[in-house]
């Protein structure tokens, strides 16, 4: 018997796969394991993998957007007929999505029928009790528009709207000098959608088709934004013992340790101290983890994505380098697992490299906090009553207050910073 192979739910937030290639075609004999095709994801692009033997019988979507559990092939022997179980299987699926377009019209039938409810509402209550003039359309209101024959034939040629010009005739006449003055103003007043800078801007414009993954940073990030009360804390860092000590370390180790290396550091190390900041807000619970799971935010085409450095605070510096330029590479291919991008307890963003100073980050759910780190910058500081030059890296904390308050994440900060200050406690 046929197999009929549907769009997996490849991660937990998935709603569509994006088909980008297909691998086998239809004829082809397939193993299992064998990859039949490339899906784009909200989160990565992933290997479709086929877990029936036979032949490639049929390929139902050649590219594009498929629902979750939609019909995308069929697996089977070859010569085998298999459309009445396609038919079969397509019926189901759409049962499925006209049972939620019908719940969707049905909703929607009701807010038509509360609106017009509402609207004769409305109506009744604006009509004054004993008014016996007659209602008037707005044809008749136009009708009744007293102009000159000269000046309506000046409006119909200039494409003027008549109830638009106040007349200075008799009894509101409108008259030649109406449709001039009128149209004086038009010209002393043009519309925005003609001008030069209007045209360009239009000429240029490019519509851009959104991914699965732009999809999920909107919707993610406009929830966490939205439903997690976000407050931020502030720090500066003196940088210069940090600068000391990567110099020493990369003198003698093979691995090259970066500034973000030590940043990362730092933060899983404050974490196990501090332990409401390495923690998840679950609505009628919060969940404080046993394990520190640093999610390290990286740039791609679309958007961001955030490889999992899992316990971090046990991992060495180096250890955290060689993950974190591994998974970074990967990312940027779209080459990462969902199990690779999942289990964050807290993140850090990083745009020093981008000569920013410092910023604000909205918080990955379901993480309590994000750490938005901005440059080291040489600046002149004070030291034992003295001025010198010095290198000052700011850090920003954004906490979720469900979770955080401002003493908590102030402490977490205290400690993040007497770390890089101090960065020898990081290595004894």
């Amino acid at each position: 018997m046929a197999e009929i192979i549907r769009m997996p739910r490849m991660s937990d937030t998935m709603e569509e796969g994006n088909i980008v290639e297909w691998l086998k075609e239809e004829g082809d004999e397939v193993e299992p394991g064998d990859i039949l095709a490339e899906v784009e994801t909200d989160k990565a692009t992933m290997e479709l993998e086929s877990y029936h033997e036979g032949v490639l019988l049929h390929i139902g979507v050649k590219e594009g957007a498929v629902p979750v559990n939609a019909v995308i092939a069929v697996i089977g022997e070859e010569g085998e007929d298999y459309k009445s179980q396609l038919k079969e299987a397509k019926s189901e699926s759409q049962e499925g999505s006209e049972d939620t377009k019908e719940e969707a019209g049905s909703n929607k039938e009701k807010d038509k029928s509360d609106e017009s409810s509402s609207q004769n509402q409305k109506d009744s209550d604006s009509e004054a009790p004993g008014d016996n003039e007659p209602s008037t359309s707005s044809t008749d209101d136009t009708k009744r528009i007293k102009a000159s024959p000269l000046a309506k034939k000046m409006a119909d040629e200039n494409d003027l709207p008549l109830k638009d010009i106040q007349g200075s005739g008799d009894q509101g006449r409108i008259v030649k000098r109406d449709i001039e003055s009128y149209l004086e103003k038009s010209k002393a007043q043009p519309s925005r959608a003609t001008s030069p800078v209007s045209e360009m801007a239009s000429a240029e414009a490019e519509e851009m088709p959104i991914s699965q993954m732009r999809k999920t940073i909107a919707r993610r990030l406009s929830e966490s934004k939205f439903s997690a009360p976000h407050f931020y804390l502030t720090s500066t860092i003196d940088m210069d013992a940090s600068i000391a000590a990567r110099s020493k370390i990369n003198e003698m180790a093979d691995t090259k340790v970066s500034f973000n290396d030590l940043v990362v550091k730092a933060a899983a190390m404050a974490l196990r101290k501090h332990s409401m900041v390495n923690a998840s807000w679950m609505e009628d619970k919060i969940v404080k983890h046993a394990e520190i799971n640093v999610g390290v935010a990286v740039a791609v085409d679309e958007g961001l994505l955030v490889p999992v450095i899992r316990n971090t605070d046990l991992k060495s510096l180096t250890q955290i380098n060689e993950e974190v330029k591994e998974k970074a590479g990967r990312a940027r291919e779209r080459k990462l697992s969902t199990e690779e991008m999942s289990g964050n307890t807290f993140t850090i963003s990083n745009l020093g490299m981008f000569d920013i100073d410092e910023f604000t980050a909205i918080i990955n759910p379901p993480d309590a906090c994000i750490l938005a780190v901005g440059s080291i910058q040489e600046l002149p500081v004070v030291k034992d009553g003295a001025i010198q030059v010095g290198h000052q890296m700011k850090v920003t904390l954004s906490c979720d207050h469900r979770i955080v308050d401002g003493v908590t994440g102030a402490k977490f900060l205290q400690t993040f910073k007497a770390l890089l200050e101090e960065p020898l406690r990081m290595i004894v």
